[in-house]
């Protein structure tokens, strides 16, 4: 069975739910504390898929993800390796990560995403939204059709909820350019047609190229502001009832949970 390691701890609390979408996708899912793994109780590596769920690490008293990032890159486990050099190793065997909301602000100013000059420095960041408050809304995103992440392999559009202050995506100009040549802006925001926007409040925060989302060259590495996690069944829908009524024939799984389907499937079909 492929297994699932979901990271909790310091302020993230969104670690039900994501470990609730990944058995709902038919796999072993384990929700641990930072600490067991600092501790060496736990290793990543007896997991297939690594991920940092959302909420508020250490208060985000110095940005969001800093802290924690910091934590993972400088603290050393009882070993004397870092969280980093345990991630490398995780990702050099095949294996995936992802990062929403809170967790994506980690990825980012960890240096794994985008990563486009292969330095695991950090490139581009995650600021303040425009409209200068937290958002708190339901969005419709745009998957890059030549992105080739598994896990959004067969997914157009998808429609989820945002939950974030600082989700404003900042690129660089010659960063800029790598990530779109590399098809490593794989989600965007929309319009309920399709049409990739910078227009408030289809695009809640700002987000150089309207991007919502980030993965690594390889694909092995997801990170993305809206929560997938949010979305599992129907009746999370703002107007489920609505919907019912329109179709009955609607199908009661949430479109976040094809996220999971998918790197689910994945993993297992590559089996040996």
């Amino acid at each position: 069975m492929v297994k699932a390691l979901v990271i909790t701890g310091y302020g993230i609390n969104c670690e039900e739910e994501m470990a609730a979408a990944y058995r709902l996708a038919s796999a072993q899912a384990e929700i641990v504390h930072l600490n067991d793994i600092f501790q060496e109780r736990i290793s990543i590596h007896d997991y297939d898929i690594l991920n940092f769920p959302g909420g508020f690490s250490f208060g985000d008293d110095l940005g969001s993800g800093k802290v924690l990032a910091n934590k993972m890159l400088y603290r050393n486990k009882l070993s004397g390796k870092t969280f980093l050099r345990d991630i490398r190793e995780f990702l050099a065997a095949g294996k995936f990560l992802m990062g929403v909301c809170n967790g994506f602000q980690f990825l980012v100013k960890m240096g794994l995403l985008p990563d486009v000059n292969g330095s695991q420095q950090q490139e581009v960041t995650l600021t303040r939204n425009n409209s200068g408050r937290f958002e708190d809304r339901w969005c419709h995103l745009q998957v890059n059709s030549e992105s080739n992440t598994p896990f959004l392999k067969g997914i157009k559009q998808l429609y989820l909820p945002v939950r974030h202050g600082e989700g404003k995506l900042i690129i660089p100009g010659k960063i800029q350019q790598r990530v779109v040549e590399n098809r490593l802006n794989c989600l965007s925001y929309c319009t309920a047609g399709g049409e990739p926007t910078s227009r408030y409040p289809e695009n809640p925060n700002g987000s150089h190229l309207n991007c919502a989302a980030l993965c690594n060259d390889s694909g092995q590495i997801l990170g993305l502001m809206p929560h997938p996690e949010a979305f599992l069944s129907l009746y999370n829908h703002p107007n489920w009832c609505r919907l019912r009524r329109e179709d009955s024939a609607i199908s009661e799984a949430g479109e976040g949970l094809q996220i999971f389907r998918n790197i689910v499937e994945h993993v297992a079909g590559n089996r040996v």
